[in-house]
């Protein structure tokens, strides 16, 4: 039975579709205000300016724009001084490049940008949260600088801005001295001082003066080719440059704070409407059209491009013999960007499909004589328009497939391509669509073995950002028909009237045709069943499991054994997930297991079978070697504690450090205390023995036996575990379960369990017995098992959970002794990794940590009934 939404729940998903409904609305707001700028303006004379631009204009703005971009790349640079962090300069610039190019055109380029440099910086050393701290810095470096560049232009100009501040101009010059000068002045005060800048529960350290002074530099040098890209574009009558780098900066951060991608229709609207009376609207329009095509469209090309061709080098044949070897020292960064590929091939193929509507709804006849009477000619227009809309739809569908790696979208993604060309040349022979659509389908296929899933393309498409998306160009087509046929008066005999010269007509059918599509397509998803029902692990599945994980290193593997989890297995049945059921979460434990091929389509599977069932996917305890599979899939990471594992090769109880230790083990030897390692199948007489110190060690705790994290006291389960039995005179006084796959190279305790009486040392007897034991067998790590919200840091600008998680480790003992367990396990000098629970974003990891603990607890009554 399902259990109802909670509030909390509500309000999670309201903030996160809050961001999508407010971008959206935004656009809207911007697509109405440019709709409204440019109604006395027709369609053709913004095509004919574009194409009559003079090529040395065509130079300069391509000149600036190569310049912009390499500047861009010295904020790379500079955050990575910031960090003390040293990369060759040749990866910097790759993931510079190509960072900032995929995410000035995708948008949210602190998040697309940011995973292109982490795919690319990563393999050359940086850890997630070293390139998450890059991205940041970058993305506050820059809308500072930005936003001094605008403020420092206004105050020489601040003219720029009066028909839209309701202010003097003596007035906006005196704040922009005071905001900028203040601003600046303080910067650079913090900087020598060595202070860090504090904002509420925010904290930033200031970089050097040298950083900072390079950092400005950039800023306008970046600020200057950007907005001189754009300026040697408009036409006569605009403003001069200074002003107008005033009106740029302006309008990029609207347009950035929007969080609209690109800031597409915002900042268009800013800058029309800051353009001085009598500056031809149209031609305006024309050179904003060609500056996104030039700053935005071109880079996003020749970087993906760029990615295709060294894909096909990677793959070796005729790359190779064409364009040569990869080099050694950027193989890495070219390997790594695998994990992006399939959100760039995404963008590349819902770019397209907008593209081929946008080509249906405009008019289709050329200049040349036109022949009503030619009825085969107009219903292969007809034709070729109606395919192209249809084919624009079916490529914004695909695109989500292609994001999650479906092998059925990609191939479908190439037909429906290939169905768009020949709809342009069915569209009065338009080769430059056929030919611009056909180069986007040939650079597709060096990805082709990036797309290896079998799944449905339906699944997991119901997503707020995904419609929110669709919807955005559906708006836009919208917007763009009205405006390209707005000199023809609608009637309903528009919808009837067929013929080649009927080009308003043929695009509202076109429109009709697209929107029927993806009408129906919706209906079909939101008709599906949601919720999927807890399925029992049978013996066989286990003993699948146990196969697969008898070939791994890692004892928590072996934790999917104990029956009181389900099993999720990867297509060709190579590995698994392991997770449990509790309210709205799907919570998997541990690391997937199984061969490292099988894994990243296992983890995508389990998201959306999670998000199908109308719940949340959870990972819980992953360690840090998964950690870029979880970022791929769009899932927030929040440390949880810290895994103690010692390292018996270099382990000894010799030494002043372990004095006292090792006086309190050699007392219980000598006391007569001995430990056996029994291997599996076990007696039904030692389960019984067993089972009394189990009982009575449940008999002195609070709550009943846990599950899910650890192994329950279940014959079963013990029949698949070595167990260590410490006696004393024959009996039993304590006894362990052991986790130890595979070749046994690394080993864990599980199940733990003494008589009360013998409490005093037990388990530290227990642990360097094992330890010795183990290191005799070959052993190479001994895991104590992990320490919760141990490591977390309580730093004012750490996230709400890492501050919350440090208080509840130094004072919540009245819960559980965190802090006294980590001291424990401290004694034996263990090295400690970080393991970490991955959700989705706007998750409150508090609340997944509670269903966490209610699920290994087996519920509330679980946490303090007997």
């Amino acid at each position: 039975m399902t259990e109802p939404v909670t509030a909390s729940a509500r309000r999670a998903r309201l903030r996160h579709l809050a961001p999508v409904l407010v971008g959206l609305g935004l656009f809207a707001l911007g697509i109405w205000a440019l709709h409204h700028l440019l109604q006395p303006i027709h369609a053709a004379d913004i095509i004919a300016q574009m194409r009559s631009m003079p090529l040395h204009v065509l130079a300069v703005a391509l000149g600036a724009t190569t310049l912009g971009y390499c500047a861009l790349i010295g904020y790379d640079f500079w955050a990575l001084k910031y960090l003390e962090k040293k990369l060759p300069l040749r990866v910097v610039a790759l993931g510079g490049f190509l960072g900032y190019a995929f995410g000035n055109t995708i948008g949210i380029s602190v998040l697309s940008g940011g995973a292109v440099r982490y795919r690319i910086y990563s393999a050359f050393g940086l850890n997630a949260f070293e390139v998450a701290g890059l991205a940041s810095y970058i993305a506050i470096a820059m809308g500072t600088g930005l936003s001094l560049v605008g403020v420092f232009a206004l105050a020489l100009h601040p003219a720029a801005l009066t028909g839209l501040l309701p202010l003097s101009e003596t007035t906006i010059r005196t704040l922009a001295l005071l905001g900028g000068g203040g601003t600046l002045g303080l910067l650079y005060a913090l900087a020598f001082s060595g202070r860090s800048l504090r904002i509420r529960n925010f904290e930033l350290a200031m970089p050097s003066p040298r950083i900072l002074t390079g950092q400005m530099i950039v800023a306008l040098f970046d600020s200057g080719m950007a907005s001189l890209t754009l300026y040697v574009l408009l036409p006569e009558g605009a403003p001069d440059y200074v002003t107008f780098l005033a009106i740029y900066a302006t309008a990029t951060m609207v347009g950035v704070m929007s969080h609209v991608p690109g800031g597409v229709g915002v900042f268009e609207t800013v800058v029309m409407a800051a353009m001085p009376a009598g500056t031809a609207a149209g031609d305006v329009a024309a050179a904003l059209l060609l500056f996104r095509i030039i700053y935005y469209l071109l880079p996003f090309t020749i970087a993906f491009v760029i990615v295709s061709l060294n894909e096909a080098r990677l793959a070796g044949g005729w790359a190779v013999r064409l364009f040569g070897e990869i080099s050694e020292p950027m193989r890495p960064a070219f390997n790594a960007l695998a994990g992006i590929v399939p959100w760039l091939v995404g963008a590349w193929a819902f770019g397209l499909g907008a593209y081929m509507l946008a080509v249906a709804l405009s008019p289709s006849v050329r200049a040349s004589a036109v022949d009503d009477n030619d009825l085969v000619g107009a219903i292969l227009l007809e034709g070729g328009t109606l395919t192209s809309s249809v084919m624009g739809i079916v490529l914004l569908i695909l695109s989500h497939g292609l994001i999650r790696r479906v092998s059925g979208a990609f191939w479908l993604t190439l037909a429906a391509i290939a169905g768009g060309a020949v709809a342009s040349l069915l569209n009065d022979f338009d080769y430059e669509s056929a030919a611009l659509l056909a180069l986007g389908g040939l650079v597709l296929l060096p990805f082709r073995h990036e797309f290896y899933r079998r799944a449905k393309i339906t699944e997991g498409v119901l997503g707020p950002a995904w419609f929110g998306l669709v919807a955005a160009v559906i708006l836009a087509a919208a917007t763009f028909f009205f405006f390209v046929h707005a000199a023809t008066p609608y009637s309903l005999d528009l919808w009837i009237d067929f013929a080649r010269s009927a080009n308003t007509p043929r695009s509202l059918r076109a429109g009709l045709a697209a929107s029927a599509v993806l009408f129906f397509y919706t209906v079909f998803l939101a008709l599906q069943p949601v919720r999927r029902p807890r399925v029992e692990p049978c013996e066989s599945v286990i003993d699948h499991a146990a196969r697969i994980v008898a070939a791994q290193d890692d004892p928590q593997a072996c934790l999917a054994l104990t029956g009181d989890k389900e099993l999720r297995f990867s297509a060709d049945g190579h590995a698994f997930i392991m997770f449990g059921r509790r309210r709205a979460d799907w919570i998997a434990y541990g690391d997937p297991v199984g061969a490292e091929d099988a894994i990243p389509a296992l983890g995508w599977d389990f998201v959306e079978e999670a998000q199908k069932a109308n719940c949340r996917p959870v990972f819980y305890e992953i360690s840090e070697r998964h950690l870029p599979l979880m970022i791929e899939m769009g899932l927030a990471l929040h440390k949880v504690g810290e895994e103690a594992v010692v390292h018996l090769a270099g382990f000894s109880l010799a030494g002043a450090k372990f004095k006292t230790m090792r006086a309190a083990y050699n007392k219980r030897l000598r006391e007569g205390l001995v430990i056996e390692v029994l291997a599996p199948p076990h007696a039904p007489a030692l389960i019984a023995e067993l089972r009394t110190v189990s009982d009575a060690w449940l008999g002195d705790k609070v709550g009943r036996e846990k599950g899910f994290s650890v192994g329950r006291f279940d014959p079963a389960w013990l029949d698949r575990t070595p167990v260590a039995v410490v006696r004393h005179e024959g009996r039993v006084l304590a006894f362990a379960s052991i986790l130890a796959p595979g070749s046994g190279r690394r080993v864990a305790v599980d199940l733990m369990r003494y008589l009360p009486e013998e409490a005093s040392g037990m388990i530290e007897f227990l642990f360097l017995a094992l330890i010795e034991h183990y290191r005799a067998a070959g052993a190479e790590e001994f895991s104590l098992g992990m320490a919760p919200l141990a490591g977390l840091s309580d730093r004012r600008a750490a996230r709400l959970w890492h501050r919350f998680g440090a208080l509840m480790f130094r004072h919540g003992g009245a819960f559980y002794n965190f802090e006294g367990l980590r001291a424990f396990k401290q004694k034996f000098q263990p090295d400690w990794r970080p393991r970490y629970i991955a959700l989705p974003v706007g998750v409150s990891p508090m609340m997944a940590m509670a269903d966490v603990a209610l699920l290994i607890a087996g519920g509330p009554r679980g946490l303090i009934g007997k």
